[in-house]
């Protein structure tokens, strides 16, 4: 039971998070965007934002865990499988890229793939190192 309370307590703060994160980011980009922009079109710079942050996240978490041996498995079902199994939405990430070439925009759903696992993994190593 306590195992259950922890992910769903993390999870629920991952979701709020990536909502806020995802949400004033697409904010940002559309307040920005050009008038002109073909709706349907734009790059999911919200869930892009929250998977990198997510990525890095879990490289500085894990790098501090080795260094410090702070990782009981209440902390991983907390900030492992609740927050971050929460707010990292590759699952979003996997509907985006499929709405974007079902949209016809082949290029930004490469685009969306490639900006999210080269950097993501760039990031979990930067994290990583940081927290060593």
């Amino acid at each position: 039971m306590k195992a259950l309370l922890l992910v769903a307590f993390g999870g629920a703060g991952g979701a709020i998070l990536r909502w806020a994160v995802a949400g004033g980011i697409e904010w940002l980009v559309e307040r920005s965007a050009h008038p002109a922009a073909a709706p349907g079109s734009r790059f999911p710079w919200g869930i892009l934002t929250a998977n990198l942050l997510g990525c890095l996240a879990i490289g500085l978490l894990y790098g501090l865990a080795e260094t410090r041996e702070w990782l009981t498995d209440a902390t991983r079902w907390l900030l492992f499988v609740g927050f971050l199994g929460s707010f990292t939405t590759f699952s979003t990430f996997g509907w985006n890229t499929f709405e974007l070439m079902r949209e016809g925009h082949p290029g930004l759903a490469i685009a969306n793939i490639l900006a999210s696992v080269v950097l993501g993994l760039l990031l979990v190593a930067a994290g990583y190192a940081i927290g060593r």
